[in-house]
């Protein structure tokens, strides 16, 4: 579901507020000038103001949600070419990511790792291992903070900044794709974004595999309609253990991959699917 009208996914763009803010904004004048002239509606014009922040705050908790500005959740249409992204975060981690990157050699396929910069930083040879073995790395905040979504504009740049740094300084790339943490943010990310000259991704599904601990599940949830065009979610870092006690990504990564292969769909980066 698109709230705003969308820019082609492609283009850098100027900030300007989504419909949602200035209905804000209306909404907010509209309950103070209510009150000057009539004090005893205050009630209502507090429910009217209580109400559009509670339509905020659930828009900002709906990572595929684009009411708050553009976001990918499927790959651009015509730049998919039966193209699929897979993409991997909170990484990198040297007990998952290095078996990742075997598993992606072996199948030939390409994918994205949205990495903690703090990450990055502290294992700098794994980082440059995943741009060097043709993988991109893209913007997953410096410290991948839980509270992220109830920072100020202030805080959320700096985490936001600083990982652009410490990527850009591990890898010589900048990134160029920005994820927030388990995909919450708010009316203050954008705008952040537009200056940084990042584009926010989601995705198409996740397969929850930080929680669940079935494969199979996490599979299942993964491949359910894939189609051409799709974002996958998969984690190295913070990855669930398997009843045999392995990270559940390296007993999926396989199956999908074959599973993409079967339906003739190519894994691809999300930078690759960006319009010339």
């Amino acid at each position: 579901m698109s709230g705003s009208v969308q820019p082609p996914a492609g283009a850098l763009r100027r900030w300007s507020p989504p419909p949602l803010l200035y209905a804000s904004a209306a909404i907010h004048l509209g309950a103070a000038a209510a009150l000057l002239s009539r004090p005893r509606i205050w009630p209502w014009a507090l429910g009217a103001v209580v109400l559009n922040h509670g339509c905020l705050a659930a828009a900002g908790l709906w990572p595929r949600s684009r009411l708050l500005g553009p976001n990918w959740v499927t790959l651009p249409e015509g730049n998919a070419a039966a193209g699929v992204a897979i993409t991997i975060d909170d990484g990198p981690d040297p007990g998952v990511t290095p078996q990742v990157l075997a598993q992606l050699a072996a199948h030939r396929a390409r994918a994205t790792f949205f990495c903690v910069g703090a990450r990055v930083a502290r294992y700098p040879d794994l980082a440059r291992a995943i741009v060097e073995q043709g993988h991109d790395i893209e913007n997953h905040s410096q410290s991948h903070r839980h509270d992220f979504s109830l920072m100020g504009p202030k805080g959320m740049s700096a985490e936001i900044s600083r990982a652009q740094d410490s990527i850009s300084r591990v890898t010589g790339s900048k990134p160029r794709f920005f994820r927030a943490p388990a995909g919450l943010r708010n009316p203050f990310l954008d705008p952040i974004l537009v200056r940084l000259q990042l584009r926010l991704a989601s995705w198409t599904r996740r397969g929850f595999d930080t929680v669940h601990s079935n494969a199979d599940g996490v599979y299942r949830r993964l491949t359910h309609r894939l189609q051409s065009g799709d974002i996958l979610l998969l984690h190295d870092g913070n990855a669930a253990r398997s009843s045999g006690g392995n990270p559940v990504i390296l007993e999926v990564l396989p199956r999908l991959l074959d599973a993409l292969s079967e339906k003739n769909l190519r894994p691809i980066t999300l930078r690759s699917a960006i319009p010339q």
